[in-house]
C-alpha cells in the first residue's frame, strides 16, 4: 500500500487571516444596506461619524439663511420699487388685489384642491395627512360647504374665517373683501402635522352641478376660486370618471383658473 504523507493530496487548510471586519473596523457596506432607512441609526451602520451629521445639519442650516436671506431681499424690491407704483395708481382699488405685506412673503406654499361635489378631495387630504382633521366632512352629498385651510399647530382646532381673516400671522386678510356670506363659509383646520409644516392645504367646497347649482351660495364662488388660484402655487383638479358632465359653476371655476395652467395638476377618481 502506498505510504506517502497524504496531506499531499489534501493541503493543511491555511491560517486565519484577519480581515478589515475581525480587527474591529466597517468595510464597505453592500447595496442593500446603503438603500436602508435613513437617520442615525442608518448612520451608524454606515460608519458615519459624528462630524458628518453635524456637518448635514450645518447644510440645513445654510438652505434656511439663503431662502431667508432671498425672501428679505424679495420684500426689499418690492418694498422699494413696486410698491409705491401700487400706492401711485390704485392697484389696491382697481384690480381688487390688497398690497403685499410680509406675510404673504414668509408663508408657505399653499395647495389647492378643486373638483365637483363627491370626487374625494377630503378623503384625498386624509391620505395625504394619514388621518382625520377636525372639521372635515365625507358623504356621498355635497358635505364641504365651505373653504377650508390646514394649517400646523400644536393643538386640533377649528378657527372661524373671520378670525383667519384678521389674524396678523396668516396671508387671508384679502378675503374680507367678499363679506360675512363668505367668511361664515371659511374656517380653519389647525392640527399637528409633519405634512402642514412646509406646506398649506386649501379644501374647496365640491362644484355643484345639475339642479343643485341652484342653490344660493350668498357669495362669489368663481371670484373667490380665483383670489386662492392666484395665490396657491400648486392647484389639484379633481374629477369623477362616471360624472363627465360639466356644469355651469364647473365650467365658470375652470375659467377662473384661466392664466394658471402652469399650476394645474388634474387626476380621477
Amino acid at each position: 500500500p502506498d505510504t506517502r504523507n497524504k496531506s499531499q493530496s489534501h493541503p493543511r487548510p491555511q491560517p486565519h487571516r484577519r480581515t478589515a471586519e475581525n480587527r474591529g473596523e466597517m468595510a464597505e457596506a453592500p447595496g442593500w444596506l446603503n438603500d436602508a432607512p435613513s437617520g442615525k441609526a442608518a448612520a451608524v451602520r454606515k460608519g458615519t461619524s459624528a462630524r458628518n451629521l453635524a456637518a448635514a445639519a450645518d447644510t440645513g442650516n445654510e438652505t434656511n439663511d439663503r431662502t431667508a436671506m432671498i425672501s428679505a431681499r424679495l420684500k426689499s424690491i418690492y418694498r422699494r420699487a413696486v410698491l409705491p407704483m401700487e400706492k401711485r395708481y390704485q392697484y389696491d382699488y382697481f384690480f381688487e388685489s390688497p398690497l403685499l405685506t410680509d406675510v404673504e412673503f414668509d408663508s408657505k406654499p399653499q395647495v389647492l384642491l378643486m373638483g365637483q361635489y363627491s370626487v374625494g378631495k377630503t378623503s384625498f387630504i386624509r391620505y395625504i395627512l394619514g388621518r382625520d382633521f377636525p372639521g372635515q366632512r365625507i358623504g356621498p352629498e355635497p358635505t364641504t360647504d365651505r373653504f377650508t385651510v390646514l394649517i400646523n399647530g400644536p393643538e386640533e382646532r377649528t378657527i372661524p374665517g373671520n378670525a383667519l381673516s384678521v389674524h396678523p400671522d396668516l396671508p387671508f386678510r384679502g378675503l374680507e373683501r367678499f363679506g360675512v356670506s363668505f367668511l361664515s363659509r371659511f374656517e380653519g383646520s389647525q392640527l399637528p402635522s409633519s405634512v402642514l409644516r412646509s406646506v398649506t392645504l386649501i379644501d374647496t367646497p365640491g362644484v355643484l352641478s345639475g339642479e343643485k347649482q341652484r342653490t344660493n351660495r350668498g357669495y362669489d364662488f368663481t371670484k373667490v376660486v380665483s383670489w386662492f388660484a392666484e395665490r396657491a402655487d400648486l392647484i389639484i383638479l379633481l374629477f369623477d370618471a362616471n360624472k363627465l358632465d360639466i356644469s355651469d359653476e364647473l365650467k365658470g371655476a375652470i375659467d377662473a383658473l384661466k392664466g394658471h395652467e402652469d399650476k394645474i395638476r388634474s387626476g380621477r377618481t
